[in-house]
């Protein structure tokens, strides 16, 4: 879509780690948990709604990188969500979990505290695993 950007509350949220075919890659800025969001690059705001091939894509990739959270982070759960009450752009939020984690057994909306910021080499190794596990287009992390 040509006149696709991304939101500017999930860019003010996120870490912008790259592309993928169907989406942007981000990652929530707070580091207690590995916490992924995907933004299809449409104007539809519901994931429902996609066609059907659209949708296939994007799930597809929600799938990749569910499989990178619980095989290279070694998060055993993931919790996966589309919400849009606050940011109504379609994204999707992809957190790994386990048992005794910041929020355990509670969601992670309302309840995760602040984990700090990434250090640089962790935002650059996660997102060199996403080249590799995906084909992440990588975008340019700031020193």
């Amino acid at each position: 879509m040509l006149d696709f950007a991304l939101p500017e509350q999930l860019l003010k949220d996120c870490h912008y780690l790259g592309s993928l075919r169907a989406t942007e890659v981000l990652l929530n800025r707070n580091a207690a948990l590995p916490w992924f969001i995907l933004v299809p690059r449409t104007a539809l705001q519901d994931v429902l709604d996609l066609p059907e091939a659209e949708l296939r894509g994007v799930m597809t990739e929600c799938v990749g990188v569910s499989a990178f959270i619980k095989q290279k982070l070694g998060y055993p759960k993931v919790n996966f969500a589309g919400l849009g009450n606050v940011v109504p752009d379609m994204h999707l939020h992809i957190i790994g979990r386990r048992e005794g984690d910041p929020c355990w057994p509670q969601p992670v909306w309302g309840n995760l505290s602040e984990g700090g910021p990434y250090a640089l080499h962790t935002l650059r190794e996660w997102q060199r695993g996403l080249v590799e596990h995906l084909g992440l287009n990588s975008a340019t992390l700031p020193d």
